[in-house]
């Protein structure tokens, strides 16, 4: 999927460029759909994202132990004194140098390589490309622009180009991002999502751990139903998953599961 994680990356990356070179003033204030940040931090977190891909930082003399969440709020605190237009600039100048260092995790030796993800887990970097465009793709498409976000701007519709790389980095991260979330899971479930980038998978218990294999299989207690656009905002708890699924089957198994998902 990685190779198709930088394509649907590069769509986002020219998607967002076309929005924020078109922000007003007021825009940039304007709260984000992501809690707790406006679009000038929604942007600052991109735009340093890039940054610190293309020319990370000094290594701190002592090793930092905080979660991915916490560390991202680290690189967008120093910015909220920066003007729109630093924020902006920051954005142009290290996205596509950004998008180039990721296409060369896609070959080996690199490909293969474990990177660590603070708590989120150990992944092949090759996957960082899923995981970049699963950023852009929630940031711009949940966050930023309307009906979840704060901004009306025409983007090409979300196609499985597009959103097909998103949904697989939120299911191959589903197993390593929560510890203990198989001790909310009973029984195996299914989950399915309609419409683009959509599939099937089947989540199970695996004592503290879960498993995630693709397709269904017959021993699945319940099915867990929405359209694939909808999970990135369920998924991440942007909302509620009853405002977007439908489930059959066993639904007091499938809710415990579904109440504790949190997808980073």
């Amino acid at each position: 999927m990685s190779k198709e994680g930088l394509a649907a990356l590069k769509l986002a990356v020219d998607e967002v460029k076309s929005v924020i070179n078109t922000l007003t003033d007021e825009e940039w204030t304007r709260p984000s759909g992501c809690q707790g940040w406006s679009v000038r931090d929604l942007v600052a977190h991109m735009s340093s994202n890039y940054k610190e891909t293309v020319d990370p930082s000094p290594a701190p003399a002592e090793p930092i132990n905080l979660p991915a969440e916490r560390m991202m709020d680290m690189l967008v605190e120093p910015r909220k004194a920066w003007t729109n237009q630093q924020i902006l600039d920051e954005y142009l100048t290290f996205c596509d140098q950004a998008v180039a260092v990721i296409a060369s995790m896609q070959e080996e030796p690199l490909a293969s390589t474990p990177i660590p993800l603070a708590d989120l887990g150990t992944y092949p970097m090759h996957s960082l490309a899923d995981a970049y465009a699963f950023d852009h793709y929630c940031h711009l498409r949940i966050d930023l622009l309307a009906p979840e976000g704060p901004v009306e701007r025409q983007v090409p519709a979300a196609d499985a180009a597009r959103l097909a790389p998103a949904i697989g980095w939120m299911i191959t991260g589903m197993p390593q991002m929560q510890q203990g979330l198989g001790r909310t899971l009973s029984a195996p479930i299914t989950l399915t999502l309609t419409g683009p980038g959509g599939s099937s998978w089947t989540i199970s218990p695996a004592g503290d751990d879960i498993v995630v294999t693709p397709g269904k299989t017959g021993n699945a207690v319940a099915d867990a139903s929405s359209n694939g656009h909808a999970f990135i905002n369920w998924g991440t708890k942007r909302s509620d998953w009853r405002e977007h699924c439908k489930v059959t089957g066993d639904e007091s198994v499938a809710a415990r599961f579904l109440d504790a998902l949190n997808i980073i």
